[in-house]
């Protein structure tokens, strides 16, 4: 039982951070934006899980804000909910700069996970899959696929209940 607990505590003190760009339905919301790479009309969702792949914060804005920025607002949120408890955040490269000098205000380690230069095709990043299973899950849930949602609220509200 010591072990489990142990499990439990070491998975609320690291958490694991990522956005997923959504499509838009034509007509929907005033939150916006283009995705330059893949030119498209988009929305952008950001997750913050544990490492046991729990959502704990989702925040949606638009796409034209730079993603380092848009995370900035997300650690306030991140303190109230983890508190003295969180020790290290993992990312990709994009929450690097901003992101991380904010975390690093507070004591809170961050650390970029990425791939292997050495590393050909497909290769699961450790530590950053699990937010990425976290994303992959919502495409389960019809609701939450597309942005059909008129208000950023209603939006993060339906991320929520996907991930109940």
């Amino acid at each position: 039982m010591l072990g489990r607990t142990n499990l439990i505590g070491s998975s609320n003190s690291m958490l694991g951070i990522d956005s997923q760009s959504v499509k838009l339905l034509p007509m929907s919301g005033k939150y916006r934006g283009i995705d330059a790479p893949k030119r498209v009309n988009v929305c952008k969702r950001t997750f913050v899980v544990d490492m046991q792949g729990r959502l704990w914060l989702a925040d949606v804005d638009a796409t034209n804000r730079v993603y380092g920025f848009l995370t900035v607002p997300l650690v306030s949120s991140i303190l109230w909910r983890c508190g003295e408890r969180l020790e290290k955040v993992f990312g990709d490269h994009s929450c690097n700069g901003v992101f991380a000098t904010e975390l690093a205000k507070w004591s809170i380690a961050f650390e970029k996970a990425s791939r292997l230069k050495s590393a050909r095709g497909f290769v699961p990043i450790a530590k950053r899959w699990v937010v990425e299973r976290s994303i992959a899950y919502t495409n389960y849930f019809q609701r939450v696929v597309k942005d059909y949602e008129y208000t950023l609220s209603s939006s993060v509200s339906w991320l929520y209940l996907a991930n109940i």
